[in-house]
């Protein structure tokens, strides 16, 4: 059985070389995990090569094969070829099951984000939820109750809380919080294509949006979700 940041891992290097056709570096790899250095990559590589996941390529640069994927892991390409993003969900009733006080971290509720036509700005905070320390790394975060159905295929739903890392840079892929024009927000895949930025839905039903470098702020970008069922 893999630890989640094992599995995290090697989902990353599946979806990166079934995109570009190589594996990730070590660089990337550490960014998308967000760890401090790359001796805790290595360590990774070497359990997932030890538990036959994964194969080093000799006497090749960056050459890693994916040579098998655990048997709860969803391996299908998502429509379009877009790099898939698999949210890791806590799934629980309402209120929020309870957990250990020192498992936890208060987060913020700071409002809705659309996952369609974008909406009004974040607004203050509106209430605090526990969220499992296992979902966050180091760094601010806060939570998002998700309105709107354009990142189904993300397997990000109406009435889902995002937990969001604070931060202004993200990657090409990523998902991300974007303020658009100072007015409104919205929760999208960002791209960036020469000097402007697209902002892409994950529903075939949405398009696209496409903007100038000074028109988006990226606000935070997604880590984790939370799901309550009545």
């Amino acid at each position: 059985m893999l630890t989640r940041k094992q599995h995290e891992l090697l989902m990353f290097i599946h979806e990166r070389i079934k995109e570009t056709g190589v594996s990730p570096s070590f660089d990337e790899m550490k960014e998308a995990l967000d760890l401090a250095s790359k001796s805790g990559i290595h360590r990774l590589i070497t359990a997932l090569e030890e538990r036959g996941f994964l194969r080093r390529l000799a006497h090749r640069a960056r050459a890693l094969e994916v040579v098998r994927m655990p048997d709860q892991a969803t391996t299908s390409a998502p429509p379009g070829g877009r790099k898939s993003f698999q949210p890791r969900v806590i799934e629980g009733a309402a209120p929020a099951a309870p957990f250990a006080a020192n498992d936890v971290r208060e987060l913020s509720v700071l409002g809705r984000i659309a996952a369609g036509t974008p909406i009004e700005a974040i607004q203050h905070e509106r209430e605090r939820m526990p969220v499992p320390e296992s979902l966050l790394g180091s760094g601010d975060h806060f939570v998002l109750e998700v309105q709107g159905d354009s990142m189904i295929e993300a397997g990000i739903f109406d009435g889902d809380y995002v937990i969001i890392k604070r931060t202004d840079n993200a990657n090409n892929g990523d998902i991300v919080v974007a303020l658009v024009m100072q007015e409104e927000a919205t929760l999208k895949r960002l791209r960036r294509k020469g000097g402007a930025i697209a902002l892409e839905p994950a529903n075939r039903a949405y398009e696209t949006r496409i903007y100038g470098p000074d028109q988006v702020e990226v606000q935070g970008k997604l880590v984790g979700l939370i799901r309550r069922y009545q």
